[in-house]
């Protein structure tokens, strides 16, 4: 199938110069703000909102679980759910089409921020990424390195890669909180941390939270994978293609021990992030095109097919995805998982055992104290260079902030015990209270490092 499929200009598509050139298309020459600055916007104002969805799910599980009705929360996430079609079937529990399904679309959404940063935002530029990179690995491996000490030859052993995690939502919402005051570098280095991290997860829960392995299956998932980069790369454009294609490595994966949602992020990171159509040829043939103000159908749909194919993929399906990601898939996903017992043994046993003890000083003093030492290296040895506007005050703010480990945190941890549901309530309890005490601690800290600063002066520094 033609990229440009039916409904391709037949004029403008005899000749080379409309397509972008080389193996993954090469870079389009749209304008830098639209570029960059509008995504980034975007990005965060369906974050900031998402991260009030995000708490108002876990709030009502919470209230739920802890109600006199606490026994029907169990009930309704463990009631069987089945696909079938002939002779195959999918049968799951509902808590399980959310975290293996549902999730896929996060982590399909994480892998296209992923990708749209490798290409246009800041880990495209080494020296650029270098300090959030190196800061993120900081983050990574102290407070895991913490959760492994504290529960070293126990129970909980197998959790370690639960405080790596930093929840981008509520990060990106509490410093939606902090409003302006916050310059918009310091705001850049925590988002690209949190990327880092979320690479990393991914990495951790691909490699040391598979239990059993299928290779018929996970070959079957990697020749999709393989299809889905041939076909890019001979510009195949059709959705549908891959949509199908995304639903057998999907399903594959499923089959293969090896989680599902990893099937996201693969799809997500071969997602092109520039556009087939260079968008400076769309604009003139639209322009040329209502000149004449003789538009048939014809016309009509070369027009559309040129404007829509002169928007990168990842940017069409972000838009798309990201609000059902933030504000449908995350609530479900801490709707059906941050449900667990507040008694007071259960909060004494999460402060004091060794899971949830570890968890939360992990979060809450590794996370910051690995931002922190790693960055200072990095600047030390001149590895990198603090943000513009940012001071070490504000770092220690922002390294508190990325302590908030809720969304991955808890997802993890649900890989971490299976069959032990004590030590998996135990550790969410802990990932709760930690992801709370982290976000208030680095409110107070940023507050206290921003005082007598004005938007004004945010815009000066960073001018």
């Amino acid at each position: 199938m033609s990229p440009a499929g039916p409904d391709a200009p037949r004029d403008p598509r005899a000749t080379d110069e409309i397509w972008t050139q080389g193996p993954v298309w090469s870079r389009s020459e749209r304008p830098l703000a639209r570029l960059v600055a509008k995504p980034v916007q975007d990005f965060l104002r369906i974050e900031s909102a998402g991260s009030i969805m995000l708490l108002v799910a876990t709030v009502i599980a919470l209230a739920w679980v802890n109600s006199p009705w606490g026994e029907s929360y169990g009930e309704f996430w463990h009631t069987y759910f089945s696909i079938s079609l002939g002779p195959w079937e999918i049968r799951e529990t509902l808590g399980h089409w959310v975290n293996d399904a549902l999730m896929a679309i996060f982590f399909f959404v994480v892998g296209m921020e992923i990708k749209h940063e490798l290409v246009h935002g800041d880990l495209k530029d080494p020296k650029a990424a270098a300090l959030p990179m190196i800061a993120a690995f900081g983050g990574v491996l102290v407070p895991a390195g913490i959760y492994a000490l504290l529960n070293a030859g126990g129970d909980g052993a197998a959790g370690w890669g639960i405080p790596m995690a930093t929840d981008i939502a509520f990060a990106v919402g509490v410093l939606g909180v902090l409003g302006r005051r916050i310059p918009s570098g310091a705001r850049l280095f925590l988002l690209t941390l949190a990327v880092v991290d979320d690479i990393v997860a991914i990495l951790v829960i691909a490699v040391f939270y598979t239990a059993r392995l299928d290779l018929v299956a996970l070959t079957v998932a990697l020749v999709g994978v393989a299809l889905v980069f041939a076909l890019r790369r001979i510009r195949v454009w059709s959705r549908w293609v891959y949509v199908g294609l995304g639903l057998v490595v999907w399903t594959a994966l499923l089959a293969s021990g090896v989680h599902a949602t990893l099937a996201g992020v693969a799809l997500g990171l071969l997602t092109p992030a520039v556009p087939l159509v260079r968008e400076r040829v769309a604009r003139a043939y639209a322009q040329e095109a209502l000149a004449d103000r003789r538009l048939d159908p014809e016309e009509i749909s070369r027009l559309r097919f040129l404007l829509s194919e002169s928007v990168p993929m990842v940017e069409w399906l972000q838009a798309r995805l990201h609000p059902l990601s933030s504000f449908v898939v995350l609530p479900l996903f801490a709707l059906a998982n941050a449900g667990v017992p507040l008694t007071r043994d259960a909060v004494t046993e999460a402060v004091t055992a060794p899971v949830g003890l570890g968890i939360i000083v992990g979060l809450v003093v590794g996370k910051p104290l690995g931002i922190v030492l790693f960055t200072w290296a990095a600047v030390r040895t001149g590895a990198g260079r603090l943000p513009e506007g940012t001071t070490w005050p504000m770092l220690v703010g922002l390294g508190s902030v990325a302590g908030i480990g809720f969304t991955v945190s808890i997802f993890i941890a649900g890989l971490s015990f299976p069959g032990a549901a004590a030590l998996t309530d135990a550790a969410k309890v802990g990932i709760i209270g930690a992801s709370l005490v982290s976000a208030v601690i680095g409110v107070l800290l940023l507050l206290a490092a921003t005082r007598g600063r004005t938007p004004s002066d945010v815009e000066q520094n960073a001018s």
